[in-house]
């Protein structure tokens, strides 16, 4: 039987900071209606992907910073992309700020989830890796506040069973940290979805400018070939707000290949038929965790454990106990 899925990769051009939310939904309705017209089951949207990047700002009024903040989802103003999805049979990846209420205390974080192709969330993941800065810096071009404006996301890197696979979330900074990859993959996932803001210019060191395009594709590549699996990285791209955002959304084989990739700034559709089991030629071979890893020979990196809270059977994977990989 087949594992194999057509996956899209949905980049959107630049969101103004007064553009509502239904005109971002359109252009994504658009964008599935192009991908079902290609016979994809799976469609990845950028991070943020219903508002501007509004960390570029800094805001002292609470409600000021809500108001790009989503208190359900889907709400009013999503639901058209949850209809459409359902009408076509496609299932999506999509980011965006969620505002909820958890043990009585008001929560922001930036967020991703996993529908299904019936239009139900099966999947919620929570930025981990929040880059930026906490305290306005005048000195910037404009700022980075998601330490400000939001808290770390506390959850594994535990895939989601969807689409025939096994399929991890991340989100932007995130690609750029090696840990996630890895801890996927031990997890038994095939496949990383991510979506992605990415500012051409970095005001802390401006001489990598010039590498952000490479460094963007270096670190997703990196990753899908040391562990063997599908990596798809959605970029909001173009010219917003007077901030340049990087494009190059693409799809990664398990192979460390880029299989599909954007070619613009703007609304693009990059496609590719993923099969899942291609994960196999990595993780039976040169990267064949049970037979050549060697974990007691990195204890630095299994230093510190989790929280009691959270500490759960899954910690301990086959790859970990020493049983059969791949799971």
């Amino acid at each position: 039987m087949s594992r194999e899925i057509v996956v899209g990769a949905a980049q959107l051009g630049p969101i103004a900071r007064d553009e509502p939310r239904s005109s971002a939904i359109g252009r994504m309705i658009a964008l599935l209606e192009k991908a079902a017209a290609r016979g994809c089951q799976l469609v990845v949207f950028p991070e943020l992907a219903l508002t501007t990047f509004f960390p570029r700002w800094f805001m002292e009024e609470q409600s000021e910073i809500d108001s790009f903040f989503e208190d359900e989802m889907p709400n009013a103003a999503a639901q058209p992309l949850f209809d459409r999805a359902r009408e076509l049979r496609i299932g999506f990846y999509l980011g965006y700020a969620e505002r909820t209420l958890l043990g009585g205390r008001m929560h922001r974080y930036n967020t991703a989830i996993i529908v299904d192709r019936c239009g139900s969330i099966v999947g919620r993941y929570r930025k981990v890796h929040l880059p930026g800065h906490r305290e306005p810096e005048p000195w910037r071009a404009f700022q980075h506040l998601e330490k400000r404006y939001f808290e770390p996301g506390e959850n594994y890197f535990d895939p989601i069973e969807a689409f025939g696979g096994r399929v991890a979330m991340a989100i932007c900074n995130d690609r750029r940290w090696p840990e996630i990859y890895r801890e996927a993959a031990l997890r038994g996932s095939e496949m990383i979805l991510l979506g992605y803001n990415t500012p051409v210019h970095y005001p802390p060191a401006p001489e990598h400018d010039h590498l952000q395009c490479f460094h963007n594709h270096l670190v997703m590549q990196a990753g899908a070939y040391q562990n063997g699996i599908w990596v798809v990285g959605v970029a909001k791209a173009g010219r917003e707000e007077g901030c340049d955002l990087i494009g190059q959304s693409c799809v990664i084989a398990p192979t460390g290949e880029i299989v599909a990739m954007c070619s613009t700034l703007g609304d693009e559709l990059a496609t590719y038929a993923c099969d899942f089991d291609r994960c196999h030629e990595i993780r039976k071979n040169v990267f064949n965790f049970q037979h050549h890893r060697r974990p007691e020979m990195y204890p630095l990196l299994s230093a510190i454990s989790p929280k009691p809270d959270m500490k759960e059977s899954r910690v301990m994977t086959p790859a970990l106990r020493g049983g059969s990989w791949p799971p």
